[in-house]
């Protein structure tokens, strides 16, 4: 993936933010837009209140339960990430940390 180069620096030859960090960031990112789509339809939906409605918002429920697992999936994978890149540039101590 290609960083942005507002936030491309280098510190002890340790890109910043690190690929890993700026893929979890980035599929965050699109996480964040897929919930928003999600929210406006139910909200689309809940407003005409027409027959089988309740099955359409019952689903996006599910997609937004779904969603929901994805973001904090990839949330765990950021902060591996981050701590990772602290580990590597001597601000914290590696104590249990696997790549």
């Amino acid at each position: 993936m290609e960083k942005s180069t507002l936030y491309e620096k280098k510190c002890k030859g340790i890109d910043i933010p690190t690929d890993d960090e700026v893929e979890a960031l980035s599929a965050m990112k699109a996480l964040k837009l897929r919930v928003r789509e999600v929210k406006k339809k139910m909200s689309d939906i809940s407003s005409i209140e027409k027959e089988g409605a309740s099955q359409s918002l019952m689903a996006l429920e599910q997609d937004l339960v779904r969603l929901k697992k994805d973001w904090d999936r990839w949330e765990q994978k950021r902060s591996m990430a981050a701590r990772k890149r602290m580990i590597q540039l001597g601000h914290e101590e590696d104590d249990e940390i696997s790549d």
